[in-house]
């Protein structure tokens, strides 16, 4: 055992759905709801209408209606991601619309959240400027719900980050539906892991808890790649290409080895955890499964027994690691650094020959509830100099998981991970050898790392200064 603990505590998708529905919306009339959160008719036709078009002066058409309208009590706009929750996306849509008003409702794949941004949040902030008293306290008092898994939460979150760059404050709070997998980030915050089996009435009470919950912080990290040039990365949203004349690494430390003359450059930003080997392997593979056969995804529990016995096939378990440069311990093509909290020095962390994984993990929860860290007695975390983990103290958790056995026996919380540090900077420095290539992964979103052997690929992750705010649904 890596370190003692107090207990398990394993929350299981079954009990929360169980819970949610103890907690139904009965209660809640649906006109009372209705009139706090949806916005003046006028308003929700101009937002529709810059974001359709792609135009805020296409929404200017509406302004003559805006005479003497009262701003609603907590206005909600819910970005939805209806291939989520397996067959359910598209009843809860129509739900949504149904308690809240259609164009306040908006498909994250026909309307994507950078888009809200720039022309539904833009179309409320023009005609705030002309003195339209409704739209000005609308959007002071705007509040986003995300139904979807991690990823789309870190989406809109990511999105609305931006608005601290661009000087466009307030930056509205985020609440949660759990449709994805693993929904550790609705976890985290009180929003539950999985869709209530009353949902129909339950998502009444989320509604009504996202326009009054209190506000919580959450740390958002930075992660920057720069790789040899030639190469690209097959990544969706979770990372942009970066010009490389734009991009620059921590000069503080020296790379190990030289960089490479022609670089490609990547950025993004993550939540949850950053992670590379063997875990990113199986979920690469399993995306990739999902995608050929769309059939097979109808919902958390089906993806989770396939997500399960995908992994047994990919040599996790019962490949020997010898057989396959590619299965052996990640020390073989791994370098790491770190900053601890309120240390400007760069520190090398070794990883032991038997981890075929390395997770920085920002929230508690992770792989759908389960707490790898586990809960350290206070003696241990002194002896190590670790602090209490948080999603909001400015660290990530990192640990590391070595064959698919011992990663089992964490997730099940009968061990925990293999404690590697708390760090508020991190640096990886990537070199082939026999390895062609390396699998990353950050909330969720697994990509192919080309790896070369004559040049280091840099991965450096950094907090981002300002924090994401999200709605206590608890």
């Amino acid at each position: 055992m890596d370190s003692p603990h107090r207990g398990v505590s394993v929350r299981s998708s079954l009990i929360d759905s169980i819970k949610a529905c103890t907690l139904s919306g009965a209660q809640i009339p649906k006109e009372e709801l209705r009139r706090r959160i949806s916005m003046p008719e006028y308003l929700r036709l101009a937002m529709r209408d810059a974001c359709d078009k792609k135009d805020i002066d296409a929404a200017l058409s509406h302004y003559d209606n805006a005479a003497e309208q009262q701003a609603p009590e907590a206005p909600l706009v819910v970005f939805i991601n209806s291939n989520s929750g397996g067959r359910l996306g598209p009843q809860l849509k129509q739900r949504l619309q149904d308690l809240m008003t259609q164009q306040q409702v908006f498909d994250i794949s026909d309307v994507k959240p950078d888009q809200f941004i720039q022309y539904g949040l833009g179309c409320l902030e023009k005609f705030a400027s002309l003195g339209d008293t409704c739209a000005k306290e609308t959007r002071e008092r705007l509040r986003i719900v995300v139904a979807g898994g991690d990823g789309s939460v870190g989406w809109v979150l990511g999105c609305l980050g931006e608005l601290y760059k661009q000087g466009r404050e307030p930056v509205p709070p985020t609440g949660i539906i759990p449709l994805g997998t693993g929904n550790d980030l609705s976890r985290t915050f009180g929003w539950g892991g999985s869709f209530p089996f009353n949902w129909k009435s339950a998502i009444k009470r989320t509604l009504d808890r996202a326009s009054n919950g209190q506000i919580r912080r959450l740390d958002s990290w930075n992660i920057r790649i720069l790789m040899p040039a030639g190469e690209k990365l097959d990544v969706s949203y979770c990372l942009k290409r970066q010009q490389p004349e734009e991009f620059s690494h921590d000069q503080e430390l020296e790379v190990g080895e030289d960089l490479p003359e022609k670089r490609s450059c990547y950025e993004g930003v993550f939540y949850n955890y950053f992670s590379v080997g063997m875990d990113a392997r199986v979920a690469y593979g399993f995306h990739h499964l999902r995608n050929e056969k769309p059939y097979l995804a109808q919902g958390p529990v089906s993806n989770k027994l396939i997500y399960s016995g995908y992994s047994c096939t990919q040599g996790w378990f019962f490949t020997p690691c010898m057989s396959d440069p590619s299965l052996r311990g990640l020390n073989n093509i791994l370098r790491m650094h770190i900053k601890r909290a309120n240390c400007s020095e760069w520190e090398q962390i070794s990883i032991p020959s038997s981890v075929r994984s390395v997770v920085a993990l920002n929230l508690r929860n992770y792989a759908g509830g389960r707490h790898p860290w586990g809960n350290l007695k206070p003696e241990y975390m002194e002896k190590r100099g670790f602090v209490e983990a948080r999603p909001d103290d400015g660290l990530l958790e990192i640990f590391g998981l070595k064959q698919g056995w011992h990663a089992s026996f964490v997730l099940v919380e009968i061990i925990s991970a293999k404690h590697l540090a708390q760090a508020a900077a991190i640096r990886f420095e990537f070199r082939g050898g026999e390895w062609k290539e390396g699998f990353l992964q950050i909330d969720g979103e697994p990509w192919k790392q080309p790896i070369s052997k004559n040049s280091t690929t840099v991965v450096e992750i950094k907090r981002v200064p300002l924090q994401s705010t999200v709605i206590d649904g608890e």
